[in-house]
């Protein structure tokens, strides 16, 4: 078994051109260029295609929350929220916590809100992480986790996620961690493989993290868009919640991604940690949207099971687009995206065919090597992720295109 580590860049390395490394931005000539996402997407609007390639839903979530920040907003909710949110947020975090996983969190003391997911998951590696430490992720990755890696001159070690389940190797995870693994990032429900992580391999996670005395971050934005399997925070394992930090937020569960509110929840001497952070990278925002999101976060068992049974036939009428064009399709647990393997039709470098969909047949993609370093680059040189988070029109026609594929490669 093998793992990868991308060295921290080397003292004097300007910590922008660290991120930039981090996130791959730098070409091989070392010239600064753009994200993926913003390539493809660029490519998408310029050929007409359907993008397919960025996560994020093209319908608005509920009437319900929608119209509690339009009436925040005509209520005068427009200045500061406290740096630690919103009481009335904290506390609905707090509940959602109690209600579904079981788990007692303080709102004084054990949740602080976030500008989405991304802050807290940056403030808490900044908080945690320096020059001489690990911190490590599985791979694919989410590319912002290498970028605040990269910032804080930590070493970004990984851990690989292999075809066709996705699930943690036993033997290549102990390998990957170390006397100097500070954080492990645990992105669970996984983007960008869709897979939900068994409760054997986050046990192993947490025993792992203990005997290195590694904190362990997880990212769980994708925690009620699950299909046919239950999702498991790592706090509710026995051992775990001493030393786990559990980050979510209501971009995917509400349809809501422009609003940026997220929140992060653990032990209070952590917690305050992080804050310490978090404090002088945003300090607060979202005012108004806060309290329509703790609306949200109480809304009825029913809104989170059917949103989630909503999007698994959006995951099936997506996969039967992806099968017609040949693809080997790995069909997700959860997550808006689903990874395809091009080798069947004879492709190698998904990277190049992301580039040529737009235009030859309307649709956009985001190619996996992406989110990876080199080692996994490789590895997953042929694959590529497609969102369905889309109407269910736009998955139709999208899949209909995609069905002439064969025929054009």
């Amino acid at each position: 078994m093998t793992t990868h580590a991308q060295p921290a860049a080397r003292n004097g390395t300007p910590p922008w051109r660290r991120a930039a490394l981090g996130a791959n931005l730098l070409g091989s000539d070392g010239r600064l260029g753009i994200t993926i996402f913003e390539e493809v997407t660029a490519l998408a609007r310029k050929h007409a295609a359907i993008n397919l390639g960025q996560g994020f839903p093209d319908e608005d979530g509920p009437r319900e929350i929608l119209d509690a920040a339009r009436s925040a907003i005509a209520d005068g909710a427009n200045q500061y929220a406290p740096g630690q949110g919103l009481a009335v947020l904290r506390h609905a975090i707090a509940a959602h916590q109690e209600r579904f996983y079981g788990l007692a969190v303080d709102p004084q003391t054990e949740v602080i809100v976030s500008t989405g997911a991304t802050e807290a998951i940056a403030a808490a590696i900044l908080a945690f992480a320096g020059p001489g430490d690990e911190v490590l992720t599985f791979e694919p990755f989410y590319d912002s986790y290498g970028a605040v890696i990269g910032l804080s001159g930590a070493t970004h070690t990984t851990a690989p996620l292999r075809a066709p389940d996705f699930q943690p190797d036993a033997a290549a995870l102990e390998a990957a961690f170390s006397d100097r693994t500070r954080i492990v990032v645990v992105n669970n429900p996984h983007n960008p493989t869709g897979s939900v992580f068994s409760r054997s391999s986050l046990e192993l996670i947490v025993r792992l993290a203990e005997r290195h005395g590694a904190v362990i971050v997880t990212d769980e934005v994708y925690e009620h868009l699950t299909f046919g399997v239950q999702h498991l925070p790592v706090a509710t394992l026995p051992g775990a919640a001493e030393r786990t930090l559990t980050i979510s937020s209501a971009g995917k569960t509400f349809s809501v991604t422009g609003w940026k509110v997220g929140w992060l929840s653990g032990p209070a001497d952590l917690v305050s940690q992080v804050r310490t952070v978090k404090t002088f990278l945003t300090y607060t925002s979202g005012t108004p949207f806060q309290g329509a999101v703790a609306l949200g976060l109480g809304l009825p068992d029913a809104f989170f099971s059917s949103a989630a049974a909503t999007l698994r036939k959006k995951r099936d009428l997506l996969g039967e687009g992806l099968r017609a064009a040949g693809f080997e399709v790995f069909e997700p647990e959860g997550t808006f995206f689903t990874m395809v393997d091009a080798a069947p039709l004879g492709i190698d470098d998904a990277t190049d065919l992301a580039r040529r969909l737009p235009e030859l047949i309307g649709v956009a993609a985001i190619p996996v090597a992406m989110f990876c370093h080199e080692d996994g680059a490789e590895r997953t040189r042929s694959m590529l992720r497609f969102a369905f988070c889309k109407r269910f029109d736009v998955i139709e026609e999208g899949a209909r295109r995609l069905g002439t594929l064969r025929a054009r490669v």
